[in-house]
């Protein structure tokens, strides 16, 4: 399995075998959502990076999933329209969102690694 890689918006990535990136959100921001009753998958097209790609709606509140880089997507995640639990259930598995090709894929390597992805997330509970 390729390494994670995360955005200070709470999505991961991960680098597939093809080169496409599958995106989710991480176990952090699900834990926030509470429990997912809906997802609104992106439509299989280009979106620029920060551009809202889907939507994930908890008991708590309804949040958006943004596009982490330029890119093409080319599938989304059919179990989701029938089981958003799996978003809470598997962030880093089962429950991942879409997949897209990158404009550059050298800049997925740019992205927060675990660690910084850690500290960020350690500096907003300090905030």
């Amino acid at each position: 399995m390729s390494e994670l890689r995360f955005t200070e918006d709470h999505e991961w990535l991960r680098t597939e075998a093809d080169g496409s990136v599958t995106v989710g959100i991480t176990a952090f921001a699900q834990n926030a959502l509470g429990d997912v009753v809906f997802v609104q998958l992106p439509e299989l097209q280009a979106y620029d990076k920060g551009a809202e790609a889907a939507t994930v709606e908890s008991v708590k509140a309804a949040s958006g999933v943004y596009m982490p880089l330029d890119g093409e997507v080319v599938e989304t995640n059919p179990a989701l329209e029938t089981s958003p639990e799996l978003v809470n259930e598997d962030p880093l598995g089962e429950g991942w969102f879409f997949r897209f090709i990158p404009a550059d894929a050298a800049a997925v390597g740019q992205l927060l690694d675990q660690d910084a992805y850690d500290r960020l997330i350690k500096a907003n509970a300090d905030a």
